[in-house]
């Protein structure tokens, strides 16, 4: 006599939209003797299940009963299909049945029939979200000790994966996903993007696109998915054929980037890259954008991370000197010497109509500076006050010159948009920054201490010229 089938059918029936089942589940729901599950996903197979097939449903956190009933009616010469969520081998039924399996020595035959899973159908919702190396993290730790779980989410943050997260939340979990994002936010930007959606592909579907800064857990509940972004992910405003406009985020593979553009494309990739690794070493998350733009400016210039600890800005005072640029009202930047001058980006200063001037070359210098006993900085700076009081005046090197400046600024004489002091040495240097510090209405970025340099002057002039890029975390722009 033929061998009668014992087949257990692990079905992934996807998110809950009956457009998302795939043909090869619903044929194996149609063929079905017996169909196992838990009872508020049988609505979603209901128009396909065939007339004399029975329906075995039990309640939530019933899984091991499930899956004892599933092998019982198999072992009895029945097909049975198993149905889960999504799919079947992300959280659910197939790993349980195949360790019943062993345990029971059957001989039942399982396959597993796999589905689109939640995450994959909330990145659709999203966006292009998981474009780059994904990681999928259960915040559930009904069987999994936290320290686990806390580790594995410390590890996909300095991963750097995109991470989706299932079991956000529950009645009895409500700290988890607040612990997730202080963890997060400890090795990724606040402007990092997330998304999350709720109810993906059922009727009470909801689609939310924020940044992990701002990612508020209590607007969350367990029937959920969160996905964070990576370090390169960004939220795209795209039209709609509406005209309205759809915000969506996209996590690039490479391919832009891997094009043979022009030579200064792949300066500006190489400088994207950098900063999105000194953005991830750096001890704090939660600096003002326009200060941590300011800051990885710094860092990038010199490798050195105890920029940190050094570089002050006034409060919103990078993003007071970029509206003045952007206005008009900034046009002339000032240096105390040429190095300065010339570590200021071209292109920028040609976009924005922009002029940078150093004094030092300036005929009238030499003699004027003998004249009155001051050092050939100092006059230049004199006489650039003469002619562009209000202008953003940069300092690298001479504490002399900066002195000067504040000098001019208690006379009345100049009214600078902004003072960058960033003199560097051992004398006097110290206290010319000191001396800037008064002056409450001027924007001020400074590096204190002895440190500072032509160059660190430069790259800061360059973070006020490109603002509007540090959302994206994209400098280079002018290179």
């Amino acid at each position: 006599m033929p061998s009668v089938m014992r087949r257990i059918i692990i079905a992934g029936i996807g998110p809950g939209c009956r457009e998302d089942i795939t043909p090869a589940v619903l044929e194996a729901v149609r063929q079905a003797d017996v169909i196992v599950g838990y009872k508020y996903y049988f609505q979603f197979i209901a128009p396909y299940v065939s007339e004399g097939c029975a329906c075995v449903d039990t309640g939530m956190k019933k899984e091991r009963e499930r899956a004892e009933q599933a092998f019982l009616l198999a072992e009895q010469g029945k097909t049975v299909v198993v149905i889960s969520s999504g799919d079947a081998g992300l959280y659910g039924m197939a790993p349980l049945i195949y360790e019943m399996k062993l345990e029971r020595a059957s001989d039942v035959d399982i396959q597993v029939l796999p589905g689109i899973s939640a995450f994959q159908k909330a990145a659709s919702l999203l966006g292009a979200p998981i474009g780059h190396d994904t990681c999928l993290i259960s915040l559930s730790d009904l069987m999994t000790p936290w320290e686990v779980i806390e580790r594995r989410i410390k590890a996909a943050a300095v991963g750097d994966f995109v991470t989706a997260v299932y079991n956000p939340k529950s009645h009895g979990r409500y700290w988890q996903l607040y612990r997730l994002q202080e963890l997060f936010l400890q090795e990724r930007l606040a402007e990092t993007p997330v998304g999350y959606v709720r109810q993906a592909g059922r009727e009470k579907q909801e689609v939310k696109i924020t940044t992990l800064g701002s990612f508020d857990p209590e607007d969350v509940d367990m029937f959920t998915v969160v996905i964070i972004g990576n370090s390169q992910s960004y939220i795209s405003h795209t039209p709609s054929p509406n005209g309205e406009e759809r915000k969506m985020i996209v996590t690039p593979r490479g391919y832009y980037r891997n094009e043979a553009n022009e030579g200064y494309k792949i300066g500006q990739n190489i400088m994207i890259e950098s900063f999105r690794t000194i953005a991830a070493e750096l001890k704090r998350q939660d600096y003002p954008l326009d200060h941590k733009w300011a800051l990885l400016h710094a860092i990038h210039t010199t490798a050195d991370f105890d920029m940190e600890n050094i570089l002050y800005t006034d409060n919103g005072a990078v993003e007071a000197l970029f509206n003045k640029v952007k206005s008009g009202m900034l046009k002339t930047i000032v240096t105390d010497v040429t190095m300065v001058t010339s570590g200021i980006r071209k292109g920028a200063l040609q976009r924005l109509g922009i002029e940078a001037k150093c004094y030092l070359s300036d005929p009238r210098v030499a003699a004027f500076a003998s004249a009155n006993d001051i050092t050939r900085t100092q006059a230049g700076i004199r006489l650039a006050v003469e002619d562009h009081p209000d202008a953003l005046f940069a300092f690298g090197n001479a504490p002399t010159a900066l002195m000067e400046l504040c000098d001019l600024i208690r006379k009345g004489q100049a009214h600078p948009a902004g003072i960058i002091a960033a003199p560097v040495g051992f004398v006097h240097v110290r206290e010319s920054k000191h001396m800037v510090k008064p002056f409450k209405d001027i924007p001020k970025i400074i590096v204190e201490g002895r440190k500072g340099g032509s160059n660190l002057a430069a790259t800061l002039c360059n973070a006020i010229m490109t603002l509007d890029d540090a959302e994206q975390l994209k400098p280079g722009r002018d290179l």
